[in-house]
């Protein structure tokens, strides 16, 4: 994600106007009925601290369950960081022990879907499952050197897993969800820590690959990871398509967010806005086309922004040109300026000097 990341997590991306890429993730969990959420945070956690310190905007605060935040902590027997998804299941150990809930679903942040987990969980307990993984299959074009692939048979056993492989054989991706009994995880990760072993995809699924029952479970809806820069890119400019906006707002179930207290978009005379997502708070004074312009953003007079994504609390003083952009949040643009990315998406992260005497 380059500089994108230097401020936050990728689960704190902001995405689509109004939300957190972690959102969706809570939202599905919340709207699956799933009541008991422990979400693990590490690198550059603020923001999405600061994002979570309410549980009630995704439905958990409740007296059973809950959504408890899990960072690494220094203790007689540990001081580590999470050194993976594994290890840091292995770290909170104590959690899974006391919970009794005979499932668990494993889900990363910074993916873009909708998803009903009782599905999912139905196929597992149908299929006989150890572990099913959650796939899809991607456009041709595609590149794969990123994802992990799966290879599966007629019965949708996975057979073949090769992760973020140089030359794929097959299309099919894992989604990076997992649903698998709570038990079986605990002895499996206590199995992957006396090895020393940290990674779920490397240390659990392709070594059981040929000893577990992994199935795979196919979805044909909207999903898309936003781990790098084209992607996180290439996903906010899906949701100004009419079709990805309606199957993620307008359709049951609904995605979640912590709301801001913020007044509508005002749009001064001279503004023109085409094929745009302008969110709350935002003031609006020149042209804008084909971008998304998220909360408390200034855009002056003669602006013209095109093909860009302008994150939160941006000011662009007056006579600006920004295309082919992604301006960080808290960024101030000097009138005048000129900001094209010639070769792919440039980041343009400025100093905020507005307030500055």
């Amino acid at each position: 994600m380059k500089e994108l990341s230097q401020k936050r997590a990728t689960s704190a991306m902001p995405v689509a106007g109004s939300y957190r890429s972690i959102d969706f993730a809570l939202s599905n969990m919340s709207n699956s009925r799933i009541q008991k959420v422990a979400v693990f945070t590490q690198y550059n956690s603020g923001s999405l601290n600061e994002h979570l310190n309410s549980s009630k905007w995704w439905d958990f605060g409740r007296k059973q369950g809950g959504l408890y935040v899990l960072t690494p902590t220094v203790t007689s027997d540990n001081n580590n960081w999470y050194r993976g998804t594994a290890d840091a299941i292995y770290q909170n150990l104590d959690f899974l022990k006391k919970s009794h809930e005979p499932y668990v679903v494993i889900a990363s942040g910074d993916c873009v879907y909708k998803m009903d987990f009782n599905k999912v969980l139905e196929y597992h307990i149908d299929k006989k499952a150890d572990i099913t993984v959650v796939c899809k299959d991607m456009d041709p074009g595609v590149s794969m050197d990123r994802y992990g692939t799966v290879k599966m048979n007629e019965d949708c056993r996975i057979e073949e897993f090769e992760e973020k492989p140089l030359v794929a054989k097959t299309n099919t991706v894992s989604c990076g969800i997992y649903v698998i009994r709570r038990r079986q995880l605990i002895e499996m990760v206590e199995h992957c820590a006396e090895d020393d072993r940290y990674d779920f995809v490397r240390d659990i699924l392709i070594r059981h690959k040929d000893i577990k029952r992994i199935y795979g479970y196919k979805i044909k809806d909207y999903w898309r990871n936003i781990a790098s820069v084209e992607d996180y890119f290439g996903t906010n400019m899906d949701f100004l398509k009419p079709e990805v906006r309606n199957y993620f707002f307008h359709q049951y179930p609904d995605i979640y967010s912590k709301v801001d207290d913020l007044p509508p978009a005002k749009y001064n005379v001279g503004a023109h806005i085409k094929n745009s997502l302008i969110s709350s708070g935002c003031i609006v004074n020149g042209v804008v086309e084909d971008s998304v312009v998220f909360k408390k953003g200034y855009i002056g007079n003669n602006c013209t922004i095109k093909n860009s994504i302008i994150l939160n609390d941006v000011y662009i003083g007056d006579n600006t040109h920004i295309e082919n952009c992604i301006v960080e949040s808290g960024s101030t643009i000097r009138a005048n300026s000129y900001l094209v990315g010639e070769e792919g998406i440039k980041i343009v992260v400025e100093r905020d000097d507005r307030y500055v005497i």
